[in-house]
């Protein structure tokens, strides 16, 4: 008896700790709706306060460990100085002009490796005419991976002429091209 008794509360233990483990599952998608918020704001019509997506407090609670060192190093060459950033356009949009963003969607899209890729889509040309060329969906694909049980962005690929563009490799060849 007292091993039917065991075994039912071993059973009911572990169904209670699946039933509680997606609930403490970081939520991947958590710091990709914290940056396009900033990114709806930056683009916003009125504009609003600028929003730094690589600030300090953004750089420790959004990002990797790894991505923010990219960042820093790149942040420290001559260029980034003088400009007061090392990326002359907006990595999340992808541009350098545009419009307020539309539409902004952020959903998980399947794991790589330890990551999980999660899309935002949006539409950012809206303002500049209402042909298909400027009506259509824009894509920014981020890298989330969990760092000390959170979900943290570990890199940005948006895609350029076809192309992924890591936002990783452009940090570093900023950082190399200094040298």
């Amino acid at each position: 008896m007292k091993t039917v008794r065991m075994l039912a509360a071993l059973a009911a233990l572990a169904l209670g700790t699946a039933a509680v483990t997606p609930a403490l599952a970081a939520d991947m998608a958590a710091p990709v709706r914290a940056v396009m918020a900033a990114a709806e704001a930056n683009w916003a019509d009125p504009p609003q306060d600028y929003q730094d997506y690589f600030s300090d407090e953004r750089l420790a609670t959004l990002y990797s460990a790894d991505l923010a060192a990219r960042y820093r190093k790149a942040a420290d060459t001559p260029f980034a100085k003088e400009m007061g950033t090392p990326l002359d356009w907006d990595v999340v949009v992808n541009a350098q002009d545009g419009c307020p963003l539309k539409d902004v969607s952020v959903e998980p899209a399947g794991q790589e490796g330890a990551a999980t890729r999660v899309v935002a889509r949006f539409r950012a040309l809206t303002c500049f005419g209402s042909e298909a060329e400027y009506q259509g969906f824009q894509e920014a694909h981020f890298l989330v991976v969990e760092e000390g049980g959170k979900a943290v962005i570990d890199d940005i690929v948006t895609p350029l002429d076809g192309e992924a563009q890591s936002l990783k490799a452009q940090l570093d060849a900023i950082a190399s091209d200094a040298q």
